[in-house]
């Protein structure tokens, strides 16, 4: 299988022209006329996600987050960045990463979360300027209003979060509208405000913005990779689908780098 052909697949869903003006998605290391058999499939490319690709023989790693974000300078074995693009290069190993392209797809990463809470209704939080069905994060309803903490503990349950952030619950008025973006979404708060919703669901939240809920909202913050781990499931379909014959497997050293005690 042509590594173009998957690229292809990917990107009929996850076009690259969605992605941010900072971002780096795309093909990082290797070329489209590369053949390949197998793809493992993660959320961050690690030495560790090299060094199970390189173990397993598979020759394509479909990451979320790029690995590449700026110019490399050297290629030695000073940092992470350098081993890995080494070994990538050194064993025939392509890189391709889907980061805003899969988040500012309409049924990217902020979607996936929202049918993990049975949202109804939902919609794109904050579309793009050029594309107005596609854009950052989501908003919904859930099927019925729930009680706060009994929200957030299912939220806990759903993600997976070994820990879960908030701010005051604004009472014991049962949570309906909820709004939610994968990775970093604190730019997003204000229009979850501006768009009613009880509750934003997001990550990476720093001390002082919580006090921007102002008691207005609630803010959930479940941690950077459990937000956006179901990348790799988004991922897995898209190409299963388009490509049912090529193996796709799901990286068993992916994993947040963030221990909780």
């Amino acid at each position: 299988m042509l590594l173009g052909e998957i690229i292809a697949a990917i990107e009929a869903c996850a076009s690259l022209s969605f992605q941010e003006e900072w971002d780096n998605s795309g093909l990082q290391v290797g070329k489209p006329e590369m053949n390949v058999d197998s793809a493992l499939l993660c959320v961050d490319v690690t030495e560790d996600i090299v060094d199970e690709a390189i173990r397993k023989d598979c020759h394509l790693i479909i990451s979320h987050h790029p690995l590449l974000f700026s110019g490399v300078k050297h290629l030695c074995d000073r940092n992470v960045q350098e081993r890995c693009l080494w070994k990538a290069v050194k064993h025939d190993i392509a890189i391709y990463s889907a980061h805003t392209s899969l988040d500012n797809w309409s049924e990217g990463v902020s979607y996936r979360m929202a049918q993990k809470l049975s949202l109804r209704q939902t919609k794109v939080l904050s579309a793009l300027e050029k594309y107005p069905h596609e854009g950052c994060g989501m908003i919904g309803y859930l099927p019925q209003p729930v009680p706060p903490l009994q929200l957030l503990e299912h939220i806990k349950q759903v993600f997976k979060a070994p820990s879960l952030r908030y701010t005051d619950l604004l009472g014991d008025k049962p949570i309906g509208k909820i709004a939610l973006c994968g990775g970093a979404g604190g730019f997003l708060l204000e229009e979850a405000v501006n768009q009613g919703a009880d509750l934003f669901l997001s990550a990476d939240f720093k001390y002082h913005d919580f006090f921007r809920a102002e008691k207005r909202i609630v803010i959930a913050d479940i941690g950077h990779y459990e937000s956006e781990q179901y990348a790799k499931e988004l991922l897995y379909e898209i190409i299963s689908k388009k490509i049912p014959t090529f193996a796709l497997h799901y990286a068993e050293s992916d994993r947040t780098p963030v221990h909780y005690l």
